[in-house]
């Protein structure tokens, strides 16, 4: 939990340094207003040389069209940024709120199951000592001194030693899976708030050159590859939410076979939990690919750089830790 708080306070980090590099826009958009402007006049000037040279009358709606971009540019903070982002937030906030629910419900099948495990370990009474220290030591004071006696007080102790060595591995390395996972998430959200950062600073001169013949597109691939890096957050709080769901379903199965079978052992279940784990940190480097799926947008070699990480982490995560994984499951 702490974990996760001390992550929370890292992202809204990010959050707080995108709005304050906002108004480094204002100083890029004193340079584009020239460049704009020089492309303006080669782009009238040319559209009426070339009606006047066929004796048509001037069609003046698409002369507009480099003003319409000049007022973009000068008003570029608030008019463009502010607009798009007012109308991709609530998309933010909704995708937010739906892994927000995930994690609690998570959170509370999580302590119902704990419950359940404690209370089925106390009925058997071969069980109890491992999780209560009163159970322990009354089958201790329960124990003469007799040698039969001190051979059981011995293996008492190390099988408790052992299951607590047991227990305490298994949460290290579950700890270390769900510090990476956080890990990957704050280096997605990283990306994406300097490539954010990025295009809302050279957007002023993105639009300046649309204004010029041949560069017309300039300004539809800044919309849609701005659109698709914010996407990426969406996107992860998604895939976060669908792994919380997978995690509440595994809780409930659980649940329900403890309510019927008290015997019922969940090592099983915790090695289901780790290597959901490890697929959502090597999920996590493909959601650039799949915020691209919703806006097509080409972002150089970013994409394949982006793959070839993947592979390599999946490689990685797998090669350090599938052994474990194993020894741990059994």
């Amino acid at each position: 939990m702490l974990l996760a708080i001390e992550f929370d306070n890292l992202h809204q980090l990010l959050r707080s340094l995108y709005t304050e590099m906002m108004p480094l826009c204002s100083s890029m958009a004193g340079v584009a207003k020239g460049v704009a402007g020089l492309g303006a006049m080669f782009y009238v000037a040319y559209r009426v040389w070339q009606s006047l040279a066929r004796a048509e009358p001037i069609d003046v709606y698409p002369l507009l069209r480099p003003f319409a971009i000049g007022l973009c540019i000068m008003f570029f903070p608030t008019l463009v940024l502010g607009f798009i982002n007012s109308v991709l937030s609530p998309v933010v906030r909704g995708t937010n709120q739906l892994l927000e629910t995930q994690t609690m419900d998570m959170n509370k099948y999580q302590q119902q199951k704990d419950k359940l495990e404690y209370e089925a370990m106390m009925r058997d009474p071969t069980t109890a000592f491992l999780v209560s220290n009163e159970e322990f030591d009354r089958q201790l004071d329960e124990l003469g001194w007799k040698p039969a006696d001190l051979v059981t007080m011995a293996g008492m102790y190390i099988e408790r030693a052992m299951y607590n060595m047991r227990k305490a591995i298994r949460n290290v390395f579950r700890d270390i899976l769900e510090l990476i996972f956080q890990a990957a998430a704050l280096l997605i959200d990283t990306l994406r708030t300097f490539f954010l950062i990025v295009l809302a600073i050279l957007g002023p001169l993105a639009f300046a050159f649309s204004v010029w013949d041949g560069f017309q597109s300039t300004m539809t691939q800044w919309i849609s590859r701005y659109v698709s890096v914010y996407l990426w957050l969406p996107v992860a709080d998604l895939f976060s939410a669908i792994l919380a769901k997978i995690q509440i379903l595994i809780l409930q199965a659980d649940i329900e076979r403890l309510a019927v079978d008290p015997s019922f052992a969940i090592d099983a279940s915790n090695g289901v939990y780790i290597v959901f784990t490890i697929i959502g940190i090597v999920g996590y480097f493909t959601i650039p690919s799949v915020a691209n799926w919703v806006i097509q947008a080409s972002i150089g070699n970013y994409g394949r750089n982006v793959n070839a990480a993947a592979a390599m982490a999946g490689g990685a995560a797998g090669a350090a830790v599938g052994n474990v994984t194993g020894r741990l499951i059994k």
